[in-house]
């Protein structure tokens, strides 16, 4: 079990929609995260999984996350002023955004509504997550807190993105200590297969 105080970013390919029902209701809905288990990194041909669990969200602080695009800039939705609702269902994080307030916001729906962005990311810290060293997967336990759910313009590479960079610091030390581990292995079964073939002769 380990405690996590670092902020974490992490895209989805799940399809955020724009709904536009009259000339003044600009409406997106999306996932800003997902149960379902990914693959963070593959590293050496291994696998490292994360997945957040069911009731991670259960007590997380999401009393004031705010709706940017790409996790900076301008604010175009807020839970606090009722334009952004933030809901956890059996999929996972379901958010619902009004982009009627501003010229910016309606900006921003056009270019959803025109699936030029169609990727959603959140921004979390960790309370609590655990490492299954036999399966390589961390799962994210409990959420302390939710900062902010955004439309991305592309999904989050393991190698060099942002959303990444927390997890890989995480992961390092596993990773680093499994391939030492396998190579300690590898380098036993070495020295015994040449005892083996050194007696034989």
């Amino acid at each position: 079990m380990a405690i996590r105080n670092d902020r974490e970013y992490r895209n989805y390919s799940f399809p955020l929609e724009a709904r536009q029902a009259g000339d003044d209701d600009y409406q997106v809905a999306g996932y800003a995260a997902t149960f379902e288990p990914y693959v963070l990194y593959t590293i050496d041909g291994v696998d490292y999984i994360e997945r957040i669990a069911p009731d991670a969200f259960d007590g997380a602080d999401m009393s004031d996350v705010i709706f940017v695009f790409n996790h900076e800039g301008m604010v175009f939705a807020r839970k606090k002023n009722g334009t952004l609702d933030l809901s956890v269902d059996e999929h996972g994080l379901k958010i619902k955004a009004d982009l009627s307030k501003t010229e910016a916001a309606r900006q921003i729906y056009e270019s959803i509504r025109a699936k030029l962005i169609d990727q959603m990311s959140f921004a979390f810290r960790v309370r609590e997550d655990s490492y299954d060293r036999e399966t390589h997967t961390r799962t994210i336990l409990k959420i302390e807190k939710v900062y902010d759910v955004s439309p991305v313009s592309l999904p989050a590479n393991p190698d060099t993105d942002i959303s990444a960079v927390s997890a890989r610091d995480y992961l390092h030390g596993v990773m680093e200590a499994e391939k030492a581990e396998r190579l300690e292995r590898e380098k036993r079964l070495a020295l015994a297969n040449a005892t083996y073939h050194y007696k034989s002769i």
